[in-house]
C-alpha cells in the first residue's frame, strides 16, 4: 500500500490507523521517500496531529548529495527537520565503505545546508582514526563556509608544509579563502583569495604574507600580492586591470605561487580601457612591470593610446587608421624617453569568396618621436619618420576527392603568395622602446614585420610563398596537414639592426598528422637557406588510449637564442596501474649539458569514495643570488600528499598531476576535432 502525507510518501506491506489518538503504525518492507531523503525500515509511526514521522532500524540514501548510511532510530518533522540516532554515514557503495561515519547522532535541521554530527568517529579500512564531539559537514551543492581539505608536502626549500584552506562564503557574489600555511623550516604563512562578482564586473584579489622568515637572509616581511579585475562600463566600454607585485627576487622560487613559476622574469602591471563600435575601436593602458632578478629594466607604456578607424570607400575599396601615442620610460636616469605618435593610414582592395582570396593595400607609415635624453646620448630629441608600404596577397583552395589506404579521404592544395614592399629611411636616431627582433614560423612568414614595436621599421623588398595540404575524412576531421614556406629577398636591407645577409628566409615546415586515433605527431622546424643547418625544431609524438592513458616524447632545439643554444628532449606519461591506482610522470633532460633538469612522479589511488595522491619530484631552483643573477646549477626537491573524500569537494582527479611541476603537459597537435 501507499500512503501520500505532508512529509513525503510511505509505502507499506500494513498499516494500521488509531483516529482516537490520530496516529498511524506501518510494518513490512516500508519505504519512506521525500526531497531530501529516501529510507527503508522495519517499523514506522506517523502522528497525524504533529505531523512528526519516526522510524526504527533504518537504511537511508541522502536524495541532495552523494551519501548514505544506517540509523537506529530516525525522527523526520517539518518543525525540527531530520533527527538520526545511533547513525552511520559514508558515500562509498555498499560493500566497500573505505571511509565511514559513526555518530550517536546526525540533525539535518530544515532548509539548513549543514547537517551537524556528534560524538563522530571517522574509520578507514574499518579501523577508527580520529574521534570529534562536534562535526559538520555540507548537505548541499551550494557554496558554503568551512574547511576545506588540506595539502601536506614537503620539499628542500621549505620543509615540511601543511596548508589549511577555510572558505567564507560571504555572499552570493562574494567569498574568500583564507589559508594559513605551517612551514617547518620558515615559519607560518597567511594566504588569502577574495572573489567578487557583480552583474557587469568581476575580479580577483590574492594576498600571502610571511613576517620572518627563518631560512631567509632578509630582514624584512616576504609577501606576494596580485589584483585582476574586469568589467562593462556600457554598452560598447570595457575596463580591465591586473597588478602584481612581491618582496623579493627569490619569493616565487622560495615559496611557490599558483599564477607565476621559476622560470618568470617579470610580473606585469596593467590597467586597460576599451571602446568598440562598428567602424571605431578605442584602447587606453598603462603597461608596467615589475622585473624579477638582474635583468635590465623594461620600458613602461605609461599610457599607451591606440584608436584604430575603418570605413568602406566604394563596394571594393576599404580605408583603415591605425593610430597609437604612447609615452616611454623605464626609471633609470642613464637611459632615454619618449613621446611617440604614430599613423598608418590604410587603403585595401580585399576580394574573397569561397575558392580563395586577394588583398592589395597601400600604407604611410607616419611617425613621431619627441625624446628626452640624457648627457652624451646619440639619438636626436624630435624625429619624424615617413615610410610607404604596399602589399598585395593571394591564396587559392584547390581540393579533390583521393582514395587513400582503401579510405576516401578529400585532399587540399592551398598556395598563397605575398609581395611586400616598405622604403627605407634612418632609423639609428630612435630609441628601442618596445622593440626586439621576431622569430619567424610558417604563420610569421606572411607578418610583413621583422622587429615588435614599431621603433625599428625594417626596409623590404620582398616575395613569400607559402604551400599547404590537407587531407580529411568524410567527417571533415583533419588528418593531415604540411605547410612550407619561405621569403625570397630581392635585394639586401639597409637598417643597420637588422644584419640580414642572405637572398631567402629560413625554410619553415609545419606537420600536424594524425597517425591513426591512438597516435598523432607535430612538429615544426626551421631550415637555415645558408649551410641547411635546423635554427630552430620542435617535435612530438603523441599515443593517446584516452584523457588518462597517454604517452607523449617530445624534442625541442633551438641553435642561438641570446647567445645559449636549447637542446632538451622529454617524456610525459600517464597510465592507469590498477583498476584504482594511477601513475603519472614526466622527465626531462638538457642534451647540451647532459643533465636532467627535471624529473616527476604522481601516483594516484582513487576509489569510489576517496582519493589519495603522492607526488615527488626534483627540478633547477633558479634563486636568485645577492647580485640578482639567477642560478643554473642548484636543484631542489620535493614530496607533496593530498587525501580527498567525494562527495565533500577537492580535486581527485589524476590528470590534474600532468599540470604540475615545471614542463605541464601539452595536447600536441591543431588539428580540428
Amino acid at each position: 500500500m501507499e500512503i501520500q502525507s505532508k512529509q513525503g510518501i510511505i509505502q507499506a506491506q500494513q498499516a494500521l490507523i488509531d483516529k482516537t489518538a490520530r496516529q498511524l503504525k506501518a510494518s513490512g518492507d516500508i519505504a519512506f521517500t521525500d526531497n531530501q531523503i529516501h529510507i527503508t525500515s522495519d517499523n514506522m509511526g506517523l502522528d497525524l496531529a504533529s505531523g512528526s514521522l519516526s522510524l526504527e532500524n533504518t537504511e537511508y540514501q541522502m536524495l541532495g548529495f552523494v551519501g548514505r548510511g544506517q540509523a537506529q532510530h530516525i525522527d523526520i518533522s517539518n518543525q525540527t527537520g531530520i533527527n538520526l540516532e545511533g547513525v552511520s554515514f559514508t558515500t562509498c557503495p555498499v560493500g566497500h565503505e573505505d571511509w565511514l561515519i559513526k555518530a550517536s547522532s546526525i540533525t539535518l535541521g530544515p532548509g539548513e545546508i549543514w547537517g551537524e554530527a556528534r560524538n563522530t568517529r571517522f574509520y578507514l579500512a574499518g579501523v577508527p582514526v580520529l574521534y570529534l564531539p562536534y562535526f559538520s559537514f555540507p548537505v548541499s551543492e551550494q557554496r558554503q563556509t568551512g574547511l576545506l581539505f588540506p595539502t601536506l608536502s614537503s620539499s628542500d626549500r621549505i620543509g615540511v608544509s601543511y596548508e589549511q584552506p577555510y572558505y567564507w562564503n560571504i555572499a552570493p557574489n562574494y567569498d574568500a579563502t583564507v589559508s594559513p600555511r605551517l612551514m617547518s623550516d620558515r615559519g607560518l604563512q597567511l594566504k588569502t583569495e577574495f572573489r567578487y562578482l557583480t552583474e557587469s564586473h568581476n575580479g580577483q584579489l590574492d594576498l600571502e604574507y610571511l613576517h620572518d622568515d627563518r631560512r631567509s637572509d632578509l630582514d624584512e616581511a616576504r609577501y606576494f600580492y596580485r589584483f585582476v579585475h574586469q568589467g562593462e562600463l556600457s554598452e560598447n566600454w570595457q575596463v580591465s586591470a591586473e597588478i602584481n607585485g612581491l618582496s623579493d627576487d627569490n619569493y616565487i622560487v622560495d615559496l611557490g605561487s599558483d599564477f607565476y613559476n621559476r622560470a618568470d622574469t617579470h610580473l606585469n602591471q596593467n590597467l586597460q580601457l576599451w571602446y568598440f563600435s562598428d567602424n571605431l575601436n578605442f584602447s587606453a593602458q598603462i603597461k608596467d612591470f615589475e622585473i624579477i632578478g638582474n635583468h635590465p629594466n623594461s620600458y613602461r607604456a605609461i599610457p599607451e593610446l591606440k584608436l584604430d578607424y575603418h570605413q568602406d570607400l566604394t563596394s571594393l575599396l576599404e580605408f583603415r587608421l591605425n593610430s597609437e601615442l604612447a609615452h616611454f620610460e623605464n626609471g633609470e636616469q642613464d637611459s632615454p624617453s619618449a613621446t611617440r605618435l604614430h599613423l598608418a593610414p590604410t587603403v585595401s582592395l580585399p576580394l574573397h569568396n569561397s575558392w580563395g582570396e586577394f588583398v592589395a593595400e597601400g600604407t604611410l607609415l607616419q611617425t613621431f618621436y619627441r625624446q628626452s635624453l640624457p648627457q652624451g646620448s646619440n639619438l636626436k630629441e624630435s624625429v619624424s619618420r615617413t615610410l610607404g608600404q604596399g602589399r598585395i596577397y593571394g591564396a587559392v583552395n584547390f581540393e579533390r576527392q583521393i582514395e587513400l589506404f582503401g579510405d576516401q579521404m578529400t585532399q587540399t592544395l592551398e598556395p598563397k603568395m605575398q609581395y611586400l614592399y616598405t622604403s627605407y629611411e634612418d632609423q639609428q636616431q630612435i630609441g628601442r622602446y618596445d622593440t626586439s627582433r621576431l622569430l619567424n614560423d610558417y604563420i610569421g612568414l606572411f607578418r610583413g614585420q621583422e622587429f615588435t614595436g614599431l621603433d625599428r621599421i625594417s626596409d623590404s623588398n620582398q616575395l613569400t610563398l607559402g604551400l599547404t595540404t590537407r587531407l580529411l575524412d568524410d567527417n571533415d576531421t583533419e588528418q593531415l596537414r604540411l605547410s612550407l614556406g619561405q621569403i625570397f629577398y630581392f635585394g639586401d636591407t639597409r637598417l643597420s639592426d637588422n644584419n640580414r645577409q642572405e637572398d631567402r628566409s629560413a625554410l619553415a615546415a609545419e606537420l600536424d598528422w594524425r597517425i591513426s586515433s591512438k597516435w598523432f605527431v607535430r612538429s615544426q622546424i626551421q631550415l637555415s637557406s645558408v649551410n641547411q643547418r635546423v635554427e630552430r625544431s620542435n617535435i612530438s609524438l603523441d599515443y593517446k588510449l584516452a584523457d588518462n592513458k597517454l604517452i607523449q616524447l617530445n624534442h625541442r632545439y633551438v641553435r642561438d637564442i641570446a647567445g645559449n643554444e636549447i637542446d632538451q628532449v622529454g617524456v610525459t606519461a600517464s597510465w592507469p596501474l590498477h583498476q584504482n591506482w594511477h601513475w603519472v610522470g614526466r622527465w626531462y633532460k638538457d642534451l647540451s649539458t647532459h643533465r636532467t633538469i627535471e624529473s616527476f612522479t604522481g601516483i594516484q589511488y582513487q576509489s569510489c569514495c576517496w582519493a589519495l595522491q603522492f607526488v615527488a619530484q626534483r627540478y633547477l631552483s633558479n634563486r636568485f643570488d645577492a647580485l640578482g643573477e639567477q642560478s643554473n646549477d642548484e636543484f631542489e626537491s620535493g614530496i607533496a600528499l593530498q587525501f580527498v573524500f567525494k562527495g565533500f569537494g577537492g580535486k581527485d582527479s589524476a590528470r590534474s598531476l600532468l599540470n604540475e611541476g615545471l614542463f605541464g603537459y601539452r595536447h600536441p597537435y591543431f588539428l580540428n576535432n
